[in-house]
């Protein structure tokens, strides 16, 4: 069994030169609209729903998401900064070359995307779901995912950086050959299959040890 970690190699978003410049506290977002090149800042979402949008080289900063549906969303070179997602549905979104950095995402529905090239930094993830994704060079890095679901998805060279992961469900999902030591798993759901091959700290050790119904001898 080789359980040797592989690394993402992420390739991060690409902006125009100054997009700074470009700011804006506007937006309106319509069904089967591109929005492109520009710094949207300080401002709510005030469409609650959308189909079939795609924002490229945009960056977010400030911006007040909650509750919006955008049904078959595309991003590609993205950033979203201490933005406000929460409760938002993105279900099915395909996002590439995207960061998430010191933003809520409490109840973000993520079911059944695809992400690639993908940065989630800082993040308050709780009750995010994720269930169903594909997912393929991702850092998920000192985020808050407690009693979030991430269950039968697909991770390919994925990392977690000092996330925690209390009372997630993750079953469906398997986790060989990525290093969960520096993460908080403390009840999580999953199987005995999904764990198997996946790198643990010694202590971690013991408590995974009970999904294969083994006890520890003191």
């Amino acid at each position: 069994m080789n359980n040797k970690q592989v690394l993402p190699k992420i390739i991060k978003p690409k902006f125009i030169k100054d997009i700074e410049q470009t700011c804006t506290k506007i937006i309106d977002i319509e069904d089967e609209g591109s929005i492109k090149n520009i710094y949207i800042s300080d401002c709510r979402i005030k469409r609650q729903a959308a189909s079939q949008v795609s924002f490229e080289g945009v960056i977010f900063n400030k911006v007040d998401f909650k509750g919006i549906t955008l049904n078959s969303l595309e991003l590609t070179d993205v950033r979203f900064e201490n933005c406000d997602l929460s409760n938002a549905n993105f279900s099915g979104a395909i996002i590439h070359r995207t960061e998430f950095i010191d933003c809520k995402l409490m109840g973000l529905n993520l079911n059944e995307a695809t992400f690639q090239n993908i940065c989630m930094n800082n993040c308050n993830g709780q009750f995010v779901l994720m269930n169903y994704t594909q997912m393929k060079n991702v850092i998920l890095s000192d985020c808050i995912f407690e009693n979030s679901n991430f269950q039968h998805s697909d991770f390919n060279k994925v990392e977690f950086r000092k996330c925690n992961f209390k009372l997630s469900q993750m079953s469906g999902t398997s986790l060989s050959g990525i290093d969960l030591s520096n993460s908080d798993f403390e009840g999580v759901g999953i199987r005995p299959e999904d764990i198997r091959g996946a790198i643990v700290s010694p202590m971690q050790a013991v408590d995974f040890s009970k999904l294969f119904g083994l006890v520890i001898k003191a």
